[in-house]
């Protein structure tokens, strides 16, 4: 009989593919501008996170966004419907003009979610997260 140490079949991955899918656009104009980051200190905005990962996409193909190579670990997403393709998100008195969304769709009240509501482990090869884009205006 042999034996193996070591190595298990249900071995988790060093890194997985996390594939964001985006649903409930109110249009296709401008770009979904997506950022992905595992520090709490830099969400919902991982333009100064130098581990976040982002991606621009046009509205007409923002989809299905992937992205390869994802260390474990628990991360959190945060979608812009960049709708006039500024690159920024555009606001009204205190309000968002433009649409935006987030991992694990929690509520939005008063401004973004804590990192904790939109937090999600990725652990497999292969993990999906479903965001629903939600406007204000």
């Amino acid at each position: 009989m042999l034996a193996f140490s070591g190595i298990s079949a249900s071995a988790s991955p060093t890194t997985s593919t996390l594939d964001v899918s985006v649903y409930g656009l109110r249009s296709m104009k401008g770009n979904v501008l997506v950022c992905v980051t595992a520090n709490p200190k830099f969400f919902p905005d991982c333009s100064k996170d130098p581990k976040g990962m982002r991606a621009k996409v046009a509205a007409r193909d923002a989809g299905h966004v992937s992205f390869d190579g994802v260390g474990q670990g628990m991360y959190a997403v945060a979608l812009l419907h960049d709708e006039n393709a500024n690159s920024k998100m555009d606001m009204a008195v205190f309000l968002p003009k433009e649409g935006f969304g987030f991992s694990r769709n929690p509520a939005v009240v008063t401004g973004p979610p804590k990192f904790k509501s939109a937090a999600f482990p990725v652990d497999t090869a292969e993990v999906s997260q479903r965001v629903k884009m939600k406007y204000m205006l």
